[in-house]
């Protein structure tokens, strides 16, 4: 970790600056986007449906990818991480319970819409309910597994922020990171994948679903992969020929995941659109109301 004021090894002022810029960028927009997403929740009774829990879900689990990423780019102001080594790994600890929660959000979303579309039967509360259930639980399982011994937090190239280590050459983190890397990335992008090509193949005949079926399992893969690979690579051959700069590019694409999700699954769900049309109700109701006094 680079002391305070000093660039980071392999970094120089303009990469520190655009790191820093591109995180708030990030954190900014995914925090608000997906804070809208909750409020229309909040604010609209007819969208306190089953299938909507899981997209709640989902939002909520990005909000806390975007606001993993504030913290980083605050502390990048100051070139240090703050917080000492218990705040990093509280730091790391709520990132990857975010990240997962996400990942497999997305997953019960394309389960959910399976079910919905291909046996014509509503999603029960009680499954929804279950599935968010399962996907905290089992996230923040997976997070807490290296505060047990099993895996590692560590600082990031910049120093600024913290995330899940990379392999130390040792059979416990490279046995933890592969594990880990099926059971929280490639079993929910294959659900998710699978689910959607199910939906085309059933679908076909009456017309195409009124859903993405191709932007959520892209944005896993695209969004996700590469923070995948560079950690699979680091446990293969070390992380001495990936220069820092090329280090901290997956963590940036990652984290512009929460934007993309709000903006497939709220927008094009037409989420935000009721919040919109209520407002628009209480404006003609407070209108209607001025006249009449």
């Amino acid at each position: 970790m680079a002391e305070a004021g000093s660039l980071p090894t392999g970094f120089g002022e303009l990469e520190v600056l655009a790191v820093r810029v591109v995180l708030l960028v990030e954190a900014l927009a995914g925090l608000s986007l997906n804070s809208l997403t909750v409020l229309s929740f909040c604010t609209s009774p007819e969208l306190r449906t089953p299938s909507h829990l899981l997209v709640l879900s989902l939002a909520l689990a990005d909000s806390g990818v975007s606001l993993n990423a504030l913290t980083g780019a605050t502390a990048s102001l100051l070139r240090r991480w703050p917080c000492g080594s218990g705040g990093c790994q509280a730091h790391g600890f709520q990132g990857f319970t975010a990240a997962l929660a996400s990942i497999c959000s997305s997953a019960a979303i394309a389960w959910g819409r399976y079910h919905h579309y291909c046996t014509r039967s509503r999603l029960a509360w009680s499954t929804a309910g279950s599935l968010v259930l399962f996907v905290w639980l089992s996230s923040s399982f997976w997070a807490a597994l290296p505060f047990l011994g099993w895996g590692h937090y560590d600082y990031e190239p910049l120093g600024t922020c913290c995330s899940l280590g990379y392999p130390r050459g040792d059979r416990n983190s490279t046995s933890f990171l592969f594990v880990m890397a099926f059971f929280n990335f490639l079993l929910p992008l294959f659900i998710t994948r699978t689910s959607y090509r199910l939906m085309e193949q059933k679908l076909r005949r009456t017309g195409p679903p009124q859903v993405n079926t191709t932007l959520p399992a892209r944005t896993l893969l695209l969004g996700w992969g590469p923070y995948a690979l560079l950690h699979l690579c680091a446990a293969l051959m070390g992380t001495a020929l990936i220069p820092p700069g090329l280090q901290v590019v997956p963590a940036l694409i990652a984290k512009m995941v929460p934007t993309v999700n709000a903006v497939n699954y709220a927008l094009g769900s037409g989420i935000w659109q009721r919040l919109s049309l209520q407002r628009s109700g209480w404006d003609s109701a407070q209108r209607a109301a001025r006249v009449l006094h």
